[in-house]
């Protein structure tokens, strides 16, 4: 079996431990509405190795169900994502519902709306963290958030400087453009062991997923991350929390 990146991992923080300075991870999991079987299997799959997770949730059609499945949840935390999550864009543009395509006072209404309807449910576990459905946000909402009580973005990649601190995602465990199922473990294991060794510090590696599609692969590949990184002295996985006051 070819295990080159599940080896550089290793290695890289074996290098974290000998410095004394262990990587911090961390997990956003999207598109959370409702409880189902998915989510079960996803939740006992972290909660098997403690493994906290920021769980992005719909605030337009979810409601008391959730709340009450999470309640009691050690490690679950809970972050704004859009209000819907439909798209605006037209054909010729990529998914948005938080683009230019309609007036920022009516997109930061259902902001306002969606990030009080979640803070009444979930209370000291919500997060003042807004999550852009498709990870894409139009730059002049940005300077807008903090208004409603956003503070932090969360979006996929390097974490840039656009006027709100940003606690983002680097590596999808989602092929989305090929077979739509999970990714190879091994590309998986060497893209996690890259960000580690070009992050600085006071960063982390943020990891993506979306329980709702996960398949036979994902599972496998959670379950063999959680297994090596927890046990790990290079590694800490850590509730976003905890990285938005670090």
């Amino acid at each position: 079996m070819n295990d080159w990146g599940r080896q550089r991992l290793v290695e890289a923080l074996d290098r974290r431990a000998a410095a004394g300075r262990p990587a911090r991870f961390w997990l956003r999991d999207d598109d959370a509405v409702e409880p189902t079987d998915a989510l079960a299997r996803f939740l006992t799959l972290t909660e098997a190795f403690s493994v906290p997770v920021t769980l992005a949730v719909i605030p337009e059609e979810t409601g008391i169900a959730l709340e009450a499945y999470l309640a009691g949840r050690e490690g679950v935390s809970i972050a704004l994502h859009g209000w819907s999550h439909r798209n605006y864009a037209p054909p010729s543009e990529k998914k948005q519902e938080l683009g230019s395509h309609r007036p920022a006072a009516l997109v930061l209404a259902e902001l306002a709306t969606g990030f009080g309807k979640l803070s009444a449910l979930y209370g000291e576990a919500m997060l003042p963290m807004l999550v852009p459905p498709w990870n894409r946000i139009a730059p002049d909402l940005l300077s807008l958030l903090p208004r409603i009580g956003l503070r932090t973005l969360s979006v996929f990649g390097a974490e840039k400087d656009r006027g709100l601190p940003e606690l983002n995602t680097h590596v999808d465990v989602m092929d989305w453009h090929g077979t739509r199922g999970g990714r190879p473990a091994d590309i998986l294991f060497g893209e996690i062991a890259a960000r580690i060794e070009s992050m600085g510090d006071g960063q982390a590696m943020g990891l993506l997923t979306h329980h709702l599609v996960h398949d036979g692969a994902v599972d496998g590949f959670l379950g063999s991350l959680f297994e090596l990184t927890t046990a790990h002295p290079g590694c800490r996985w850590q509730p976003a929390g905890a990285l938005l006051t670090a």
